[in-house]
C-alpha cells in the first residue's frame, strides 16, 4: 500500500489543503494529524465551493475515509458547523467516512475566550490572533496538560447530542 504524507514548513498558507485534495483522488485514507480551525482551504468542486477548516478534503470522495487524528484541536463547535454546511450541499458524512481519534483534544469555547482576553490585553504588541482558541488551548495540551479528550463512540451511547 502506498502512503503519502504532506508536511508544511511554515506557518500559514502553503498549499498544503490544496496538496492534500488533490492527491486524494489516489488514497483510501486521509488523515490530518494536526492543527486546528484557525487556517483553512478552499476546495472548489462539482457540489460548489467550500472553505475547509477541520475537516480533511478527502471527505468530498467517494470510498475515501477521513480520520481527525489526536494532533488536531477538536473544536466540536465548529466542526458541527462545518459538516452541516457540507450536508446542506449534498456531501454525505458518515461514521464510515468521518472518524475522530480518541485521543484527539478537544478546543473548548474557554478557549476562544482567553485568546480574545489576551489579544486585548497585549493591546499594541498584539500577534494577531485569529481567536479560534488555539494558542491557549496548545497551552493547555502541553504545558498544563489539562485538556479534554474526545469522548469515545461508547461514552456517547445515548447522549442527547452525539454526532451522527
Amino acid at each position: 500500500m502506498a502512503n503519502c504524507a504532506i508536511v508544511g514548513i511554515n506557518w500559514g498558507d502553503e498549499g498544503k489543503g490544496r496538496m492534500v485534495d488533490y492527491l486524494t483522488d489516489h488514497y483510501d485514507v486521509v488523515v490530518r494529524y494536526q492543527g486546528g480551525g484557525n487556517a483553512g482551504h478552499t476546495v472548489v468542486n462539482e457540489k460548489g465551493k467550500f472553505a475547509l477548516h477541520l475537516l480533511p478534503s478527502g471527505i468530498f470522495r467517494d470510498g475515501v475515509v477521513n480520520i481527525l487524528g489526536n494532533g488536531v484541536a477538536l473544536d466540536c463547535e465548529n466542526l458541527l458547523k462545518e459538516m452541516e454546511t457540507l450536508r446542506a450541499a449534498g456531501v454525505i458524512i458518515t461514521p464510515e467516512n468521518l472518524k475522530v481519534s480518541d485521543r484527539a483534544s478537544l478546543l473548548l469555547p474557554w478557549h476562544r475566550e482567553l485568546d480574545a482576553l489576551e489579544e486585548a490585553r497585549l493591546a499594541d504588541k498584539k500577534y494577531g490572533s485569529t481567536k479560534q482558541g488555539i494558542a491557549p488551548f496548545y497551552g493547555d495540551k502541553y504545558q498544563n496538560r489539562a485538556g479534554g479528550r474526545a469522548p469515545t463512540p461508547r461514552a456517547l451511547k445515548g447522549a442527547p447530542c452525539r454526532p451522527s
